[in-house]
């Protein structure tokens, strides 16, 4: 399993359209994959565009990152490096 924290930086958050980027990133993995708000005890499967929305992230929140499964180093790279990227937005 891997654990690490991740900080929303892009100006709308984890929106709908980045979530969506998330789920489908999240989604090519086999890895169980969850997110956790760290000010808030709410979870979300990160395969879940419903479970994502209802962290309501936005800009300078953070999220710790769990990852567990065959593939969870490259399913961590790729999830840090959306939230690092600012989902394109930044």
């Amino acid at each position: 399993m891997l654990e690490g924290n991740v900080k929303v930086i892009n100006r709308l958050g984890l929106h709908a359209r980045a979530s969506a980027q998330l789920v489908k990133a999240a989604s090519r993995f086999s890895s169980k994959i969850q997110l956790k708000r760290i000010d808030r005890d709410i979870t979300a499967n990160a395969k879940s565009i419903l479970s994502v929305l209802t962290l309501a992230a936005g800009i300078g929140t953070t999220l710790e990152v769990k990852i567990d499964g065959e593939d969870e180093d490259s399913a961590f790279e790729e999830i840090t490096r959306l939230f690092s990227s600012g989902f394109g937005e930044s």
